[in-house]
């Protein structure tokens, strides 16, 4: 890998690092409906937790991501399940400041590579987790996190693989986060919990921050 490129994954790595120790917990959003988002995010900012990821699951997450990277002080927003080079161009466009993928690709990891946004990519093995470590990858998503062996797996991976540390997401709650959080490879977990559908759609902004407090506390 040519020395420019190096040096900038490094520089994006840090990113990575400083973002993923700001909370406990990154809560990752499913957002149906844009006029929800700056409130969501501002409960979730008052809560004690920044770092918001918008998964590009649906058609209002660019708008989302844009309207609380505007309107939210205080917010750093993401974009989650970026799986392509335009999926990358489109989220620094509406003001992105990282993106998180469930896996990665060559493809992927070349655009990222071109990227200005920090990219958190997604292992489930060992392999791939050691591909990325070659490509300069040291902080890193294990997903989906307990059906691939949870806290037990990533225990295991600790001292072979020391240079590495996790954001591990899928299957996470409040009560189980603190068994991962404990480990020396963990930095933070990710979680849907913090946003439930039921309270996105109640516009329960005052029973989002309740959740954010709980999760901001776990550190």
């Amino acid at each position: 890998m040519e020395s420019h490129v190096t040096h900038a994954i490094e520089a994006k790595q840090q990113q990575v690092e400083a973002l993923m120790r700001l909370a406990p917990v990154i809560p990752v959003v499913i957002i149906d409906d844009v006029k929800a988002a700056v409130t969501m995010a501002r409960a979730l900012v008052a809560g004690g937790i920044p770092t918001i990821e918008v998964t590009l699951r649906t058609t209002a997450a660019l708008d989302a991501i844009r309207a609380i990277a505007a309107e939210v002080e205080g917010a750093v927003v993401g974009c989650g399940t970026a799986l392509t080079a335009r999926d990358l161009a489109a989220a620094t466009q509406a003001g992105a400041r990282f993106a998180v993928s469930p896996g990665s690709s060559p493809h992927l990891l070349d655009a990222a590579d071109d990227s200005e946004l920090p990219l958190l990519p997604g292992v489930a093995t060992a392999s791939e987790a050691m591909a990325l470590l070659e490509r300069g990858y040291r902080h890193l998503k294990l997903f989906p996190a307990v059906p691939v062996g949870g806290a037990k797996l990533l225990a295991a991976w600790a001292s072979p693989l020391p240079q590495l540390r996790f954001c591990p997401t899928g299957g996470i709650a409040l009560a189980s986060a603190p068994e991962f959080l404990a480990l020396p490879n963990v930095l933070c977990v990710g979680g849907s919990w913090l946003t439930p559908a039921d309270r996105l759609a109640a516009g329960d902004w005052a029973g989002i921050e309740r959740l954010a407090r709980e999760a901001a506390a776990l550190r």
